[in-house]
């Protein structure tokens, strides 16, 4: 096995052990940049120089006893919506043309504070306004879509262009790409990673986090990133924690809700069988399933874009109106349509989603995870725009991706993907896991068990073969 192929824990355990050396693991890495991004386009730039330095520095410190823990000397990427001081954050955009962060975000600072090794920026939707990321390609198939808009991120941690890689998720964005590209993806809680330093699409739906190859990984991220920040006034004051996940994998007593609406309804008969399989290794596990029923489900897709649409124009009405020649069609579409909703429209998505939370704390009082489909269908094919069901129904793919990971950012709970297996073409499937509020000790604690049942090969198959 190469070094780029380890997950985050392994590089970790190895490095704090002096069995490899920063230096060796973001070499390595690098390396498989150089072999796969011509192929896959996931960075919008690479900082080799800049990486190799870091590296260099945590090897010198690793080795005088200076161990900052277990992101020292890890390379990583980050969504170029994410800010870090004097590099530019172009979120994909020519509107950004010439662009440069005065300082970093503050979970740039974190991570960097942590000892972990910036590889790049990596390629976003435009604005994080789309589900497809068109300027990357799918890490199992070249000819099919990245998923979006955290698809650079995404597909960097599948083939192995970095260890690990922060997103951005607001009606779906990392878990989509995540699930598409075979890759754990996590969403937290909304305000508990800190969106200072952070291009915004939609204030009151965004969230920041972390694309691993397995759930401990993303654990391990997570504690780096999580606790409370004043300068984003959605930032949670909680204290800090450890997620990683423990090694226990007994789930008796542990409640898992299975839902008979809405989650799989208009899934893809591949998909809806390997989430049953895998909730089926949950149950030998000793978890007990309790059907449930998702609350308010005609209301979910039309209180998800009556808040992102109008928000996102309000953010963009300047350059909007100066410079409207700069975006991407698609995403000029949305802007101005955007601008075209009443504040009544959005009035009524905010009181759509009070209510929501509310149906969904009730729901989730009587569980203590919901498990269902990450998205309806596999990677589709880049020159698809539409798929169209068994019953004769037609949807935009776009439609499709945000329908099952759209709940969890109205409601703000926690939500996790986890890779459950491939269709026959070989694309990857993803189990989604959702949770109360500050729920991801649980989320990870049954993701991590799930991953307990797979043979170990199977885990280290993320890093894809391109």
């Amino acid at each position: 096995m190469q070094p780029y192929e380890l997950s985050l824990a392994a590089a970790a355990d190895a490095i704090r052990a002096r069995r490899l050396s920063p230096v060796e693991l973001v070499d390595s890495v690098l390396g498989r940049i150089e072999e796969v991004e011509p192929h896959l386009g996931a960075y919008v730039t690479v900082t080799a120089e800049r990486a190799r330095r870091a590296a260099a520095e945590a090897e010198h410190e690793v080795a005088h006893g200076r161990y900052r823990g277990p992101l020292h000397g890890i390379p990583m990427g980050l969504k170029d919506l994410i800010d870090v001081d004097g590099m530019p954050t172009t979120a994909s955009s020519r509107v950004r043309a010439g662009h440069r962060a005065g300082a970093d975000s503050t979970v740039a600072a974190r991570l960097g504070a942590a000892g972990a090794v910036l590889l790049g920026k990596t390629h976003t939707h435009e604005f994080a306004f789309g589900l497809t990321t068109p300027q990357t390609r799918n890490a199992w198939d070249r000819t099919r879509v990245a998923g979006g808009s955290s698809g650079g991120s995404a597909v960097a941690v599948a083939s192995g262009a970095a260890t690990f890689a922060l997103g951005t998720d607001t009606g779906g964005s990392i878990r989509v790409p995540a699930a598409l590209n075979g890759v754990v993806g996590l969403k937290p809680t909304y305000g508990l990673v800190p969106r200072h330093g952070v291009t915004p699409l939609s204030w009151s739906l965004d969230h920041v986090g972390p694309l691993t190859r397995t759930v401990e990984d993303a654990g391990l991220v997570l504690t780096a990133l999580a606790g409370h920040d004043p300068r984003d006034p959605a930032s949670l004051p909680v204290p800090t924690a450890d997620y990683r996940p423990g090694p226990a994998t007994d789930l008796t007593g542990l409640r898992i809700g299975l839902p008979r609406t809405y989650y799989f309804d208009h899934v893809h008969p591949l998909v809806e069988d390997a989430v049953r399989d895998a909730v089926g290794q949950l149950e030998a596990l000793g978890a007990r399933l309790v059907e449930v029923d998702i609350p308010m489900t005609r209301y979910i897709q039309a209180t998800q874009w009556g808040l992102m649409v109008p928000e996102a124009a309000a953010y963009h009405e300047g350059t909007l109106r100066t410079v409207p020649e700069l975006y991407q069609e698609d995403v000029r579409i949305l802007l101005e349509a955007g601008g075209l909703m009443s504040a009544g429209d959005h009035i009524r998505a905010q009181r759509s989603r009070t209510l929501m939370r509310a149906e969904w704390a009730r729901m989730l009082a009587e569980v203590d995870v919901i498990a269902a489909p990450s998205v309806p269908m596999p990677a589709v094919g880049t020159d698809e725009s539409t798929v169209t069901w068994p019953d004769g129904t037609a949807e935009a793919v776009s439609d499709a991706y945000v329908r099952l990971s759209a709940p969890a950012n109205i409601t703000g709970v926690p939500a996790l993907t986890v890779p459950v297996g491939h269709d026959p073409a070989g694309l990857p499937i993803g189990l989604q896991l959702l949770a109360r509020p500050l729920g991801e000790p649980v989320l990870l604690r049954v993701g991590h068990a799930y991953e307990s049942t797979r043979p170990a090969r199977a885990l280290a198959g993320a890093v894809r073969a391109v």
